[in-house]
């Protein structure tokens, strides 16, 4: 039986930056990260979609949905000194980036900055005549979205990038259950609530690719589980090497 999709609003998005159960929750997020081994999930993403050569030339990638910058820190630790001439713009609508975070990108070679903004509002402006980043990456974000706000978010990543990565969560049984059980690492009562939430919201089978813009033959897209819990899109625009 498939469990059927239902976005609904998580806590954690609603809550002031400052707030100390936010803090809490973000410090929560790194072990959950860790349990579903999303650094390395993303990692071998981009090296699946960015050839060795375009690797060692200048990239410019986008996160949107950043947060606070840190699980692309640890995958930028994992990818340098191959991928060293990046410049990165961690975009989200609250700024809690950290100075030290920046300066630790920095440390590795990687320019990195801030772009406050909402993503529906981002996704609304005129992308420009040309791609204008090599990569856009998400990480459990796509799932707070359906409908037109969803197809608005991917048809502005399409028009904005060669390539494209998000990491997800499945929505299967099997991460249903472990979601039901991230208190055992100490996660507080938001992560709890906002992982069941998650993953109910997630994605499975073929659902990301369906929502891409059609009738642009252009993309090579493909979508796949990983890991126990983790579901991916990738997309990449011919020729782009």
């Amino acid at each position: 039986m498939t469990i059927p999709r239902v976005v609904a609003p998580e806590t954690l998005d609603h809550l002031a930056a400052d707030d100390p159960r936010a803090r809490r929750s973000r410090r929560d997020l790194v072990r959950v990260h860790g349990a579903m081994g999303t650094r390395s999930i993303v990692v071998h993403g981009w090296q699946a979609l960015v050839s060795p050569a375009r690797a060692s030339a200048p990239l410019k990638i986008l996160e949107i949905g950043a947060g606070d910058g840190t699980l692309l820190l640890g995958v930028a630790r994992s990818l340098v000194p191959a991928w060293t001439h990046v410049e990165l713009t961690l975009l989200d609508r609250q700024d809690i980036v950290s100075a030290a975070t920046l300066a630790r990108y920095s440390d590795l070679g990687w320019t990195a900055r801030v772009e406050v903004a909402d993503v529906l509002d981002w996704a609304a402006r005129s992308a420009g005549v040309a791609p204008r980043w090599d990569l856009i990456t998400t990480t459990l974000f796509l799932h707070h979205f359906e409908g037109r706000q969803l197809d608005a978010l991917l048809a502005r990543v399409a028009s904005s990038a060669n390539r494209f990565f998000a990491c997800e969560p499945r929505r299967a049984w099997l991460a249903l259950a472990g979601s039901h059980l991230v208190g055992a690492i100490g996660a507080n009562a938001v992560t709890r609530e906002d992982a069941v939430l998650s993953v109910h919201a997630g994605f499975r089978a073929s659902e990301i690719t369906a929502r891409w813009p059609r009738g642009d033959p252009d993309w090579q897209c493909s979508e796949f589980g990983s890991g126990l819990f983790s579901h991916c899109f990738s997309a990449r625009r011919r020729g782009s090497d």
